[in-house]
């Protein structure tokens, strides 16, 4: 089965999703680390030579590509945010699981990461405003919600226990 693990930057999917594989004995990937391992550029650098847009596209081809594999997908924070990736991978019968964290959680995970470039040209205001609104599709367009309140190892049993069902 294809897990997606989608939300808010800083939700924990890498790190929660990279022990929920463990658990449900699957594989794991980044599709951030994916995209720079196939363009040969970090994020910072894709966004800034090549623009959110290709960016944007180059993702949601790494995501359709993962459909059908065994593996728990930690997707960048914008990833399910496209109605036809989302779509592709529902219809590809994967779970798109959205780890629900709260904003300030995850704001004091990213503040001040360079390699999160919305991040780096955006207030905590906007920052929040981005989460509202993000949230919102995140709910729609996933097959699971998860309250990622707790530790890592405890939010990776809630996505396994989850995805289970």
């Amino acid at each position: 089965m294809t897990i997606f693990l989608c939300g808010f930057m800083g939700c924990g999917k890498t790190t929660a999703g990279k022990l929920a594989a463990k658990k449900l004995g699957s594989g794991f990937t980044d599709t951030d680390d994916l995209i720079v391992r196939t363009l040969g550029m970090s994020i910072p650098d894709i966004f800034e030579k090549k623009g959110e847009p290709f960016f944007r596209q180059t993702e949601a081809e790494i995501v359709k590509s993962l459909c059908g594999k065994t593996i728990v997908a930690a997707c960048g924070g914008g990833a399910m945010l496209n109605p036809d990736t989302a779509k592709a991978a529902r219809e590809a019968g994967a779970e798109i699981v959205f780890l629900d964290v709260p904003f300030e959680t995850c704001y004091e995970r990213i503040s001040g990461d360079t390699n999160r470039p919305i991040v780096m040209r955006s207030t905590k205001e906007e920052l929040k405003a981005l989460y509202d609104q993000r949230r919102e599709v995140y709910l729609s367009h996933s097959t699971v919600r998860v309250e990622c309140d707790g530790s890592p190892v405890e939010n990776a049993e809630k996505i396994a226990q989850a995805v289970r069902k």
